[in-house]
């Protein structure tokens, strides 16, 4: 059996201690056989491989936007959440050999950046031959946005057709909501009841703006203009719940199913009583995307809440039309700054195994 011995100035398993000048023991197919402490003292050994730095785990980006990577520089930043939903709706739909070109590059240098694993959003099968193609693991959320009631049987059953591709390309996907906000009642029941049966994994945008609450609090905010304004849509029908929309969003999703609430910027005290409440915290992960809540919103949330809830924390990047690079290590940089009392492992737990178990 061919195996290679790697070595390097630390190396990160995240279980148990740094170790200085260990050894990683591998099969050349990347299958790790074996990590030696060597106490700090790297003697001399035939075939050793030693790098400069710090070997960790590969990152897990745990939302992305593969389809959106065309759309990288074209959209203005600070436009707040309804502003970015309206950009995209006009740019998303362009050339498609070119968005599947932008695509292929950002899946690449997702590898080489470091990522091994990505939870990918998708409204259709565009991106299926470049993730049947890569070296990348991806979990694919097929995303679906219906705010009429009368569009929900045609958006899930197109959404089921998507799921059909994938799962014949023995590729994992899920059927997931898009937000609170952007799914009618029907259409979540119809979601709800499939990931049940499928004991799948959901996904979801969550409190990633002001304007969400003030939808669901009395039926004001930016976001039901741009459904009044922007999309001519008629939302007589829709009826505001009083409260956050954390409260409906949590009593429409199994709570047997995994669940991976997306940006959460404005979430507060009030939500994550409400996720304690309804929730666990072994199969409930709140993802962070702080270079993307910078682009749109400008506005970070509040880590030392998330990390008092329990609740396991990943990073994703989102998409290049809301940050200028993929990188999850940049992520790592910016959150790092902003929570100082937050270590290096600590981060790499997000970013490797949270992620890795999410």
């Amino acid at each position: 059996m061919d195996i290679r011995k790697i070595s390097a100035g630390f190396i990160f398993t995240l279980n148990g201690n740094l170790l200085k000048n260990g050894i990683i023991v591998a099969k050349t197919d990347g299958e790790i056989l074996d990590v030696i402490d060597t106490n700090g003292e790297l003697k001399e050994t035939e075939g050793l491989e030693y790098y400069p730095g710090v070997i960790c785990p590969g990152f897990v980006n745990a939302h992305c936007h593969l389809e959106l990577s065309h759309l990288k520089g074209k959209i203005e930043e600070r436009l707040t959440l309804p502003g970015f939903l309206k950009q995209v709706a006009l740019l998303r739909n362009g050339d498609e050999d070119f968005q599947l070109m932008a695509a292929r590059q950002a899946d690449h240098f997702l590898w080489k950046s470091g990522t091994t694993a990505v939870g990918d959003i998708a409204n259709s099968s565009v991106m299926l031959e470049i993730k049947e193609e890569s070296q990348l693991y991806y979990h694919t959320f097929i995303e679906c946005f219906g705010f009429m009631p009368e569009r929900a049987p045609r958006v899930f059953e197109y959404a089921g057709f998507v799921d059909s591709l994938y799962r014949t390309s023995h590729l994992q996907a899920s059927i997931v909501p898009h937000s609170p906000y952007s799914v009618s009642n029907d259409l979540f029941d119809q979601i709800a009841l499939n990931a049940v049966k499928c004991r799948s994994i959901l996904s979801v945008h969550h409190q990633e703006s002001e304007a969400e609450n003030m939808m669901f609090r009395d039926k004001s905010g930016a976001l039901i203009e741009h459904y009044q304004s922007n999309l001519k849509l008629d939302t007589s029908f829709w009826k505001p719940t009083g409260q956050s929309s954390t409260r409906f969003l949590i009593d429409k999703l199994p709570s047997e199913n995994k669940l991976l609430l997306v940006h959460n910027t404005w979430m507060g005290k009030e939500e994550l009583n409400i996720l304690q409440e309804k929730r666990l915290s072994g199969n409930t992960f709140l993802v962070t995307c702080p270079r993307s809540n910078r682009y749109i919103e400008d506005r970070l949330p509040d880590y030392d809440l998330w990390v008092q809830s329990g609740f396991p924390i990943c990073i994703g990047t989102d998409s290049l039309a809301s940050n200028h690079t993929l990188s999850v290590l940049e992520e790592m940089k910016l959150i790092g700054s902003e929570l100082h009392s937050i270590s290096l492992e600590t981060l790499l737990g997000w970013v490797c195994i949270n992620g890795a178990k999410a």
